[in-house]
């Protein structure tokens, strides 16, 4: 019963971890180099993810540069960046790119709360997942005579309280994120 809540404590904790990678691709107005994780450059026929082909720094709070290692692949880079259609308008001088992160209207801020919402509803909806889960699981064992009915109410009282947690955490994180999207 040990290996079912394990599971389910590994599982809330890869949700909670895809969510904070989905987040850190929500801009906030500040430069941050998690903006350009999905960018895909054509790399000599391949197609690869910009950090494989570029160096992706952040110069100040508005600013990303991106030095390539080739240097012929400026021009590329350079479009897959406007093809990604992230509002980014790339500079080049021959061998960098800067990019700078322009400052975000009210509109645009609010769209972006809601759509952290959303990420955070889609991130409680496989907590509850995953607790609906593990409890067939042990309902399952209880049946096969595992495990008897006090054990069984005790581990579905911990697969509870994960939840509880979990759903606590995701709350404490949207509600940091909606502050930082929010500031101007």
């Amino acid at each position: 019963m040990d290996q079912i809540l394990k599971e389910t404590k590994s599982k809330m904790d890869k949700t909670m971890e895809a969510l904070r990678n989905e987040l850190a691709r929500v801009r906030t107005g500040k430069a941050t180099t998690a903006l350009l994780d999905m960018v895909k450059v054509d790399y000599y026929g391949s197609t690869m993810p910009l950090n494989q082909v570029a160096n992706v720094t952040v110069l100040d709070a508005h600013t990303l540069s991106v030095t390539p290692w080739d240097k012929s692949m400026v021009i590329p880079i350079d479009k897959a960046i406007l093809k990604a259609d992230l509002g980014l308008n790339p500079v080049s001088d021959g061998t960098n790119l800067k990019i700078p992160i322009p400052p975000l209207t009210e509109a645009r801020r609010k769209d972006f709360v809601k759509l952290t919402k959303k990420f955070g509803e889609e991130a409680k909806i496989a907590v509850r997942n995953v607790r609906r889960e593990a409890n067939e699981h042990l309902k399952k064992a209880q049946k096969d005579k595992k495990l008897s009915e006090d054990l069984l109410k005790d581990n579905e009282a911990k697969v509870q309280k994960m939840t509880d947690e979990h759903i606590g955490f995701i709350d404490e994180i949207l509600k940091h994120k909606e502050k930082e999207i929010l500031e101007v």
